[in-house]
């Protein structure tokens, strides 16, 4: 049976995997460790609290997972994860650097970002508005005022997605679009 539940421990590796393989795109070695580094690893290693999954038979098939307050979250990505792009170059080193712009401008009103993946045979289906009614609920109930998101401006499903669960389009930078809702 197919559901959405917290985020455990055991389900670490699974979560790297939907990361890496919710688009179909192979990265290789290099832009895998890079997007590991910038988009998944400091969410389930700091804060896992914030973290659900689609389950599949004990198997993690889908994530949505965010920082709750953008301040904490990039006084550790700055000191424990941006070095950890500097041996990747320094287009991947700056994208890393970069990555936050927009969350940084609205943290006041929107403290939370969030990431949410889920593998492609699994899309289509609702498990991305269940695992969003999931962490709004769990935020609400932290007293998190509002939450932004990134998404790519030539991802538009993602833009019709957002805007369907009531995410409002903030604005245009460089080559990612900014959706943010209040909680």
């Amino acid at each position: 049976m197919i559901s959405v539940r917290k985020y455990e421990a055991k389900d670490f590796d699974n979560v790297r995997f939907v990361c890496l393989n919710s688009t179909g795109e192979d990265y290789g070695p290099v832009v895998s460790e890079f997007i590991l580094h910038t988009f998944c690893d400091y969410y389930l290693e700091h804060e896992p609290e914030n973290c659900f999954v689609v389950d599949d038979d004990g198997r993690a098939v889908g994530y949505i997972f965010c920082a709750e307050d953008y301040d904490s979250y990039k006084e550790i990505f700055d000191k424990d994860y941006l070095p950890l792009n500097e041996h990747l170059g320094e287009e991947r080193y700056k994208w890393a650097q970069d990555s936050t712009i927009l969350q940084n401008k609205y943290k006041a009103e929107y403290p939370a970002h969030m990431h949410i993946d889920i593998l492609p045979d699994y899309h289509r289906q609702g498990w991305g508005g269940k695992l969003l009614t999931a962490l709004f609920d769990h935020l609400r109930s932290k007293g998190v005022k509002g939450v932004m998101l990134t998404a790519g401006t030539e991802n538009h499903n993602a833009g019709s997605f957002y805007k369907k669960y009531g995410f409002e389009q903030l604005e245009i930078y460089d080559t990612d679009v900014a959706f943010a809702m209040k909680l």
